[in-house]
């Protein structure tokens, strides 16, 4: 891991990211979606952090083994009861083959930047996963970077305005500092279907995973009444498979059955 992505997740902002704001938006559209594709039997969450989405998926029955590179990660998430959490590398999983109802990418494809990174990625998690499982991966989207300077009225700064330039002709995003992120990869829509592709998972489905709500969600009110919040879930999840969401969305979520 890179010197800078490991102290960006040394300071355990994985602990509470995913309930409040934008972030709560991610996880329950992530949960929902999950709930949807995943078979029963046991989950390899792959760069589960620490264990935001291991502790509900035990919670639901599923024994889950989470593998994440950052120590404090494997430490918090391994105290969920029903979760095993080691050290690993999404690249190269010390994990027998065809074992895992599902194998979970949630976070590692954000930080390889490298293509060939990413291919060995998914082809581990094809290799982990039995037949008739189910691979799953989240990506950051290209313009979700630009679009967060806005909203965060960073975007007039020479320097962000630089570092959004450089991933909008690249993909890859290297944070001034950690409001606007670390280290990472923004993903086309298109880029992340053929990766899947050329990793052997070929036809997989996307689902943008806030479409256009993250622009708004945290901010309005919405994330913050049960009914406002079912409203938008039900609202996004009309227009999750619609591929002229997919480029105003923060995150996609890819799934490949084998």
């Amino acid at each position: 891991m890179e010197a800078a992505i490991h102290t960006y997740y040394e300071r355990l902002g994985e602990l509470t990211r995913l309930e409040a704001g934008n972030g709560r938006l991610e996880f329950l559209r992530t949960q929902e979606i999950l709930r949807r594709v995943l078979p029963p039997g046991p989950i390899l969450d792959v760069g589960g952090a620490t264990g935001a989405h291991a502790r509900w998926l035990a919670a639901d029955g599923h024994p889950v083994r989470l593998v994440d590179p950052v120590p404090s990660h494997v430490a918090h998430a391994g105290s969920i009861p029903g979760v095993d959490a080691v050290l690993g590398d999404a690249r190269q999983l010390d994990e027998p083959s065809d074992t895992y109802a599902a194998t979970l990418l949630l976070g590692p494809l954000y930080h390889l930047t490298e293509r060939g990174d990413r291919i060995a990625a998914l082809r581990e998690a094809v290799r982990v996963t039995a037949p008739g499982g189910v691979v799953v991966a989240a990506t950051i989207l290209r313009h979700a970077g630009m679009w967060d300077a806005v909203l965060r009225a960073r975007y007039l700064q020479p320097a962000v305005r630089r570092i959004v330039d450089a991933e909008l002709a690249t993909g890859i995003h290297d944070g001034l500092d950690e409001e606007l992120f670390t280290l990472a990869y923004f993903h086309t829509a298109d880029e992340i279907r053929d990766e899947f592709a050329e990793a052997g998972m070929p036809g997989a489905t996307r689902y943008a995973v806030e479409a256009a709500a993250w622009l708004f969600a945290g901010r309005e009110g919405w994330l913050e009444d049960d009914e406002c919040t079912a409203a938008l879930l039900e609202a996004v999840r009309a227009v999750e498979q619609d591929e002229s969401q997919f480029g105003i969305s923060s995150h996609l979520l890819t799934v490949a059955r084998l």
